[in-house]
This record gives C-alpha cells, sequence and structure tokens, in this order.
C-alpha cells in the first residue's frame, strides 16, 4: 500500500510502500471486539464491595416476637428485605483481568491499523520531535493534520521531549509502535504515524510471527 508522507508544515514530500502484512489485511471485525474487551476488563479495578447480613453491624435480636402482631415473622434487623440490612449476591471485590491469545492479540492490532489507513483516517508524517518540550510547538505541528478531535500520534521510540510537549492536550493519545493500545487507535478519529515508526512495525511484527513460528 502506498502513502503520501508529509512534511510537519502538512506539504507532501514522497510516498513510502506500507507493508500489506500490517496495513494492508482484510478487517477482522471480531478480533478487534475482543482485543478492546480485554484492554477495557483489564483496567476494571474490581473494588466493589457490599455487606452480607452476617457483615452487617446491628443486633441479632428479633424485632418483635415471632407470633400474635399480625406481621410476618422477622429474625433480625439485618435482614436483606429490611432498609440497612445486608444485599444479597452483592459484588464483592474482584479481579476482572484475563489474557487473550498472542496471536490474536497481534491480529487485532494490524486489523484495525488496516482499518484506518484504508478509511484514510491513517497520515504518516516525517520523523520529528519538539526540541523545547513545550505544547504550543506540538500544536501547531498537530494543527496541520487535526482539527480539534481524538488523535493518535504513533512514535519510533519512546521520546520524552514530545510527550512531554503533548501532555496537556486534550484528546491526544500517544502510542509506541511496539506497544499499541487497540481502544485508543481504533477510536483514534486521526492516526498521525511517524516515518520511522511505520518501517519499525512492520519489522516488529515480521520479528513477532518468526518467534511465534519458532515456537
Amino acid at each position: 500500500m502506498e502513502k503520501k508522507v508529509y512534511s510537519v508544515d502538512g506539504k507532501e514530500l514522497r510516498t513510502i510502500n506500507l507493508d500489506d502484512k500490517v496495513f494492508g489485511l482484510p478487517v477482522n471485525e471480531d478480533v478487534i471486539y475482543y482485543a478492546i474487551t480485554n484492554e477495557l476488563a483489564n483496567k476494571r479495578v474490581g473494588t466493589a464491595c457490599t455487606k452480607t447480613r452476617a457483615e452487617v453491624h446491628g443486633s441479632n435480636a428479633k424485632p418483635y416476637k415471632q407470633k400474635g402482631t399480625g406481621h410476618a415473622r422477622r429474625g433480625d434487623k439485618k435482614s436483606p428485605i429490611n432498609v440497612g440490612g445486608g444485599t444479597i449476591f452483592g459484588p464483592k471485590p474482584r479481579d476482572y483481568s484475563y489474557s487473550i491469545p498472542k496471536k490474536e492479540k497481534r491480529l487485532a492490532m494490524k486489523s484495525i491499523l488496516s482499518l484506518q489507513a484504508q478509511s484514510d483516517r491513517l497520515t504518516v508524517v516525517e520523523d520529528f520531535t519538539v526540541e523545547s518540550g513545550k505544547t504550543k510547538d506540538l500544536v501547531k505541528i498537530l494543527s496541520n493534520f487535526a482539527k480539534d478531535e481524538r488523535t493518535v500520534l504513533i512514535l519510533k521510540d519512546d521520546d520524552k521531549k514530545l510527550r512531554q510537549a503533548g501532555k496537556n492536550i486534550p484528546n491526544l493519545h500517544f502510542l509506541s509502535f511496539n506497544r499499541l493500545r487497540a481502544h485508543d487507535l481504533f477510536y483514534g478519529r486521526k492516526v498521525i504515524l511517524l516515518e520511522g515508526a511505520a518501517k519499525n512495525l512492520s519489522e516488529f511484527y515480521k520479528v513477532e510471527e518468526k518467534t511465534a513460528e519458532a515456537k
């Protein structure tokens, strides 16, 4: 797949051939769904907690005698049918996280990259950084490619200056080429891919596939 490479000023510089095994695959909606669901589940804190009738503070004495009142018999004030009583089958702290097969996760990432590339949401930009680390300098560059929309910037390495400049920009998400997140990538209205990251992605998935085959 051929894509145009733009300068930080938004001018067309050249074209680049993106690896069809990463950016030109048929979109697999099922694995995308599984990957996003997995990420969201792994983020859940799971601290919700309710008290059962055994844990609620209160007296164990019967509120009134068993017979002769005309009311239903009542065990104690901590009964779940009373206000302030225990909760039946309420949530308890638990771990929601789980893992999915690596092959499935790799396919999901490549499917999302292919989807974004085929829908023209993906823009390849020459490698750049923000030496000053100032937000206004990065905003000036991004304004040539995105207009106040959810934007994902895929980096070729962990550029601390670039991340520093963008930490105060709303709706901007940074992703390293080797640590993509399905949720951010899928819901990005604009995906800015650095030219070096495009090459690194191809190499990264080739190495992963060879490692998987060796196993």
